[in-house]
């Protein structure tokens, strides 16, 4: 029997474990971490005869296994995953995996630096209005080993993908590309911007059919380039009317007279959308574009936009109390998401912010935080260097307040005495500090905000 190692004990690498094992391979997990929820998991698993490694670090050599799947939070450039690579052992993302097992179905992939989440949330939504079975996974919904798992085989794939899942899966191959937004992120593990932007250009490269963001600065100039051939014959948005899109006009989605429309129909009106923001009808485009490729009617569209919720953590409304909305961002990890977010809502707003830094450059989030913010209450790791670089820009209306908690008490201790029209948690950070990711920090505010101001609950 072969044996094949899974790097990660997360939601993907179990899903892949469990996958692997179905196909007749025995299973190697391997995780550094220690965590009480991994050593239950390690029992669960080994119930089903899944050996799990906790505490350890990877060696190749010492198993030399046929197969090497990576969780997509392991970096790609570990000593254990280069040396397996070195050694021409086969190493593949989880995402990868799945997309082998899930490759006779077509797939839409969207990938972007911000903007994915709530996307392809709603390009799921408009192709199951429209009669497909078409779940979200990767960094949304479902894991995609699941998917490749369930008896049911999707209509549609509908992946959500990262920097890091590209960066591991050599074959996947979209129907349709969509690339929301490109700014500055991951750098940490990408080292350049050259580098992460070649990633996520592969995944275009490889689709048949590519949407862009045809409002987005980086993209915008790329598309003007040409520099990448791809680019010549794809769908560009903008919400700012038919004259501001790029490539051929005749391919382009675009709003004009408040209206989403191609150069020959209207679609259906923007304001359809409840959700605020200018980046929100950015992403409507794209989902609007991506489902008109797959030959969605506007009908169905138009449906499932009316009715769309959007998704947790990206501004999410909470509650109301005394006047004040309270609004969960959490999945702004960095700069650009958090001054999105920060624009999107009402001023004047108390902003909670910090977690674990980032690279990346602040300056238009600062000086968006001078013009909207009343308050920023600073909470994790960052909160000292967040600190330091307000009052280099001359905000002194700061408080570290360190943890969550004591971040929603002061805000109801302030808002009143400040008149603000919201409470905003958008950390402009990651949340390793405090959390395990974005999603706990975000139930953890969502609850607290519920337990405080029951009043209004929402």
């Amino acid at each position: 029997m072969p044996t094949a190692c899974v790097i990660g004990l997360g939601k993907s690498g179990v899903a892949a474990a469990r996958l692997l094992k179905r196909d007749g391979w025995q299973i190697i997990v391997s995780d550094h971490g220690t965590a009480g929820v991994l050593q239950q998991q390690q029992q669960e698993l080994a119930a089903e005869d899944i050996s799990v490694r906790l505490g350890d670090l990877f060696d190749p050599e010492a198993i030399r296994p046929e197969l090497v799947v990576v969780s997509p939070g392991v970096p790609w450039d570990t000593p254990g995953l280069l040396r397996a690579r070195e050694l021409q052992i086969e190493t593949m993302g989880e995402m990868e995996l799945a997309w082998r097992h899930l490759q006779g179905i077509p797939w839409v992939g969207i990938t972007g630096t911000n903007g994915k989440t709530t996307t392809t949330a709603l390009i799921a939504a408009i192709f199951q209005t429209a009669g497909f079975y078409a779940p979200a996974f990767g960094n949304i919904g479902y894991a995609a080993c699941e998917v490749a798992l369930a008896d049911r085989k999707p209509d549609w794939a509908i992946a959500e993908l990262s920097s890091y899942q590209i960066e591991a899966s050599s074959t996947i191959t979209p129907k349709i590309a969509v690339w929301t937004t490109f700014t500055p992120d991951h750098l940490s593990r990408h080292k350049t911007l050259e580098r992460y932007y070649s990633i996520k250009a592969k995944l275009l490269s490889n689709a048949q059919y590519q949407v862009f963001n045809g409002d987005d600065p980086y993209l915008r100039n790329v598309g003007k380039l040409m520099a990448d051939p791809v680019h010549g014959d794809a769908c560009w948005t903008s919400v700012n009317g038919k004259a501001n899109l790029i490539g051929d006009p005749e391919r382009g989605i675009y709003i004009e007279d408040a209206w989403v429309r191609t150069s020959k129909e209207l679609i259906l009106p923007a304001n359809l959308l409840k959700m605020p923001g200018q980046h929100n009808l950015q992403n409507l485009l794209m989902a609007i574009a991506a489902a008109r490729l797959a030959g969605i009617d506007k009908t169905a569209i138009a449906q499932a936009v009316s009715t769309f919720p959007g998704v947790p953590h990206r501004l999410e409304y909470i509650c109301t109390w005394q006047g004040i909305d309270f609004i969960n961002d959490s999945k702004a990890t960095n700069y650009d998401a958090a001054d999105v977010g920060l624009s999107s809502v009402n001023p004047p707003t108390i902003l909670i912010a910090g977690g674990e830094a980032k690279e990346g450059d602040d300056s238009i989030w600062l000086s968006n935080i001078q013009k909207r913010a009343a308050a920023v209450l600073l909470i994790g790791n960052a909160a000292p260097t967040f600190a330091e670089r307000l009052e280099q820009v001359g905000y002194s209306n700061y408080e570290i307040v360190e943890t969550m908690e004591r971040a929603v008490q002061r805000s109801a201790n302030l808002a009143p005495q400040l008149g603000v029209k919201n409470v905003l948690l958008s950390p402009a950070c990651a949340s390793f500090d405090q959390y395990n990711n974005f999603e706990e920090r975000g139930n953890h505010f969502r609850q607290l905000c519920q337990e405080a101001f029951s009043e209004g609950r929402g």
